[in-house]
């Protein structure tokens, strides 16, 4: 298959580059790199069946040739980004998810979105299946990608009823791994570069607040199995397994032999309370359930981060 990747020189974009050229299949990623880096693709660079292109998806993409699939993957991800760029986060979501979307028109080729579990807000339903439509606030600080997100799903939804596109939606859990920015404001990169300088780990609250973490390479094998399904509504892919944020800081101090603690901090607004997914819709239409442990992805991430702080 000939492949677009929008965001594809981003954490899971670049990932996903990576496993699609993998499995024979020729890949264009494409990314304005306002949040993505050259650096996860660099190896990339110079391979006849891989392609970068720099270019801002709210604006007309134009590929030459035949296109199989269209992967949209292009966004800020994480709070810090998207707060410091909500108009650019919006835009892509709504305008970015438009051009894609048309791109995959033209070509008559599958699209997959990279939807969130942050569709979901602050959840009043736990775990979170996929029948639930969630607890946003659409005028929040964290609005602004919550509802891009949800605005993409709709319009994708859209195409796939009006024009007929085959689209798939992944509704992704939070996802870590090697190639996160050390400064992009998530959890396991914040505590794992302050644990690696030798310094306390930031507990937004009391650290009662719980995620579920996925190891990249599990969330890019449930994508790839999705891609390939039939499944045009909603999945949820992310790790079950669930924890609170005090106790990944007390993981992560352990594992890095940090000895400097946590300290507290005020809790952001609309920061969710929880966040677990119910995957019992993968486990059954994709066969799919994360298989490496959190012990075992964080080893393998703070690997990485040791290398970038050292």
């Amino acid at each position: 298959m000939r492949i677009v990747v929008t965001g594809g020189a981003g954490f899971i974009g670049s990932h996903l580059c990576d496993r699609l050229l993998a499995e024979g299949h020729s890949v264009i990623a494409m990314d304005n790199l306002i949040t993505g880096t050259a650096d996860n693709i660099v190896h990339l660079v110079g391979r006849d069946d891989f392609l970068f292109i720099k270019h801002d998806v709210t604006n007309y993409i134009y590929i030459d040739g035949p296109v199989d699939a269209v992967l949209h993957f292009a966004s800020p991800a994480s709070p810090i980004d998207y707060m410091q760029l909500p108009i650019q986060t919006l835009k892509v979501g709504a305008l970015g998810t438009h051009k894609a979307l048309g791109l995959a028109r033209a070509k008559g080729a599958r699209f997959l979105l990279a939807s969130t579990s942050e569709v979901y807000g602050d959840p009043l339903v736990h775990p979170q299946p996929e029948t639930y439509w969630g607890n946003v606030n659409p005028i929040g600080p964290r609005g602004v990608y919550d509802e891009a997100k949800r605005f993409a799903e709709a319009m994708t939804m859209a195409y796939h009823r009006v024009h007929g596109v085959e689209t798939r939606i992944a509704r992704i859990f939070n996802t870590y791994g090697p190639r996160m920015r050390l400064d992009d404001g998530r959890v396991i990169p914040n505590f794992i570069g302050q644990a690696l300088r030798g310094e306390p780990l930031t507990v937004y609250g009391d650290g009662s607040q719980t995620r579920s973490f996925c190891y990249v390479d599990d969330l890019v094998e449930g994508i790839v199995r999705l891609l390939h399904s039939d499944e045009v509504e909603p999945v949820n892919l992310g790790n079950p397994q669930e924890m609170s944020i005090l106790e990944l800081a007390h993981l992560i101090n352990q594992m890095t032999g940090n000895e400097a603690g946590v300290i507290f901090k005020p809790l952001p607004k609309d920061d969710p309370r929880v966040r677990r997914p119910d995957i019992s819709k993968a486990r059954r239409v994709l066969d799919w359930e994360p298989k490496i442990s959190l012990e075992e992805g964080l080893e393998r991430t703070i690997e990485y981060f040791r290398a970038k702080v050292g």
